[in-house]
């Protein structure tokens, strides 16, 4: 007999998936470890879309954050990587966390590729995209003849 493992918030991945426009949400690498997935905040206001990406503890150098504007998809990745080692007389600890971790996510139209801006302050990622100025088409009447 063939047993799959429950998850129950695989419902919930897919959810923000389809709200977010999450296109990429890795969740279990090849040795079926489950992966890290940093948590992304989404806002918009009138010049600009803003993500968010919780990233503690990871250097910015091991970041990378790519716009595809053909496809029109914000990518960020990076690998995390945590050591805490403790010595003492009577004992020894050492802690470690590392995971891969890539989100993508589909931009709309109107975005302004030249001047997005990342910034990695306090574990926090901030990226600002913004909107690129549309002409208002003036409603152009048509005679009936």
């Amino acid at each position: 007999m063939l047993l799959t493992r429950f998850d129950p918030f695989a419902e919930i991945r897919d959810l923000e998936r389809r709200l977010l426009g999450a296109v990429e949400v890795p969740q279990k690498d090849k040795e079926g470890v489950n992966a890290f997935v940093p948590t992304v905040n989404t806002r918009e206001d009138d010049k600009a879309y803003i993500v968010e990406v919780d990233l503690p503890g990871i250097d910015k150098k091991d970041i990378k954050v790519n716009i595809d504007p053909e496809n029109r998809t914000l990518s960020i990745s990076g690998e995390r990587k945590f050591k805490n080692e403790v010595k003492k007389e009577d004992y020894y600890k050492i802690e470690s966390s590392y995971g891969k971790f890539m989100r993508t996510f589909s931009l709309p139209e109107n975005v302004d590729a030249d001047k997005i801006d990342a910034k990695n302050e306090n574990g926090v990622l901030t990226i600002s995209i913004p909107k690129a100025q549309i002409e208002a088409k003036e409603v152009k009447e048509i005679p009936v003849k």
